[in-house]
């Protein structure tokens, strides 16, 4: 493993990279909007329902009201060409067309692969497995795409919150799937023995996301504080045992 990838975990000292670059867009799609009270509100509670927040302290709608109207002041005016986001891909390819081997830097929305119309997903978010250190990150663009001599799909992807740099090409079917859902305390019930679930691991130099089975849940009374129930885990990566809370958990999507 050549580098790992950081993702600290530090007192609560403003909005994360990742959440910054989501402000940015909305106040560039936005305008005046993004000075609405309840719109803050809204991305607030998103903020403080995403992994990227997981053990940090949550966000008022007051800081990102406060943040909305500072860019407002900083950028009174901009021209409309700039309010159009980079142009990502809007699909996953999972099929195989008949040109193994075959590269594209864009696939555009009902794209048709092997003669099958493929949905348009613009509006999903997804997860990725890194290859670096086999945690999962959740994507922000789908760059590219191939099919190998194999006959699997790789696509190329750009992780929230790093760099060019970090960008790889991953395993469609092996490494890329619909984003992980945060907890409500309410929601604990959902959890079962039993269940695949991504779970926050922490150690002293580092703290990702991995896959992990339910093993055993200790049901206790919510206070207060939310959800105080136990859930014994088990790593898949490396089989490590421990007690987590709620709110280290994220669900798998189920429709």
């Amino acid at each position: 493993m050549d580098r790992l990838r950081p993702r600290e975990r530090k007192v609560f000292s403003g909005f994360t990279k990742a959440e910054i670059e989501k402000m940015e867009k909305l106040h560039n799609e936005s305008g005046e909007q993004s000075l609405d009270r309840e719109f803050c509100r809204k991305l607030a509670r998103n903020f403080n329902s995403s992994k990227g927040r997981a053990g940090k302290p949550p966000v008022k709608w007051i800081e990102v009201e406060s943040w909305f109207q500072n860019r407002q002041q900083n950028c009174p005016s901009k021209d409309a060409s700039s309010r159009n986001p980079p142009a990502k891909l809007s699909v996953v390819p999972e099929v195989c067309p008949a040109n193994k081997g075959h590269e594209s830097s864009r696939m555009s929305k009902g794209a048709s692969v092997a003669g099958e119309k493929v949905p348009d997903l613009s509006e999903l978010e997804f997860e990725a497995r890194s290859s670096k250190d086999g945690a999962w990150y959740d994507v922000d663009t789908f760059l590219s795409h191939r099919f190998l001599s194999s006959g699997e799909a790789e696509v190329r992807v750009r992780f929230i919150g790093f760099g060019s740099e970090e960008d790889e090409w991953v395993n469609v079917r092996k490494a890329v799937r619909e984003r992980s859902l945060p907890l409500e305390h309410s929601e604990c019930r959902k959890v079962k023995i039993g269940d695949l679930v991504l779970c926050f691991q922490e150690r002293r130099d580092q703290a990702r996301y991995y896959d992990a089975h339910v093993l055993e849940i200790q049901r206790k009374l919510h206070d207060i504080r939310g959800c105080r129930c136990l859930f014994l885990i088990r790593y898949d990566h490396d089989n490590i045992e421990e007690k987590v809370h709620l709110r280290r958990l994220c669900c798998r999507p189920t429709y």
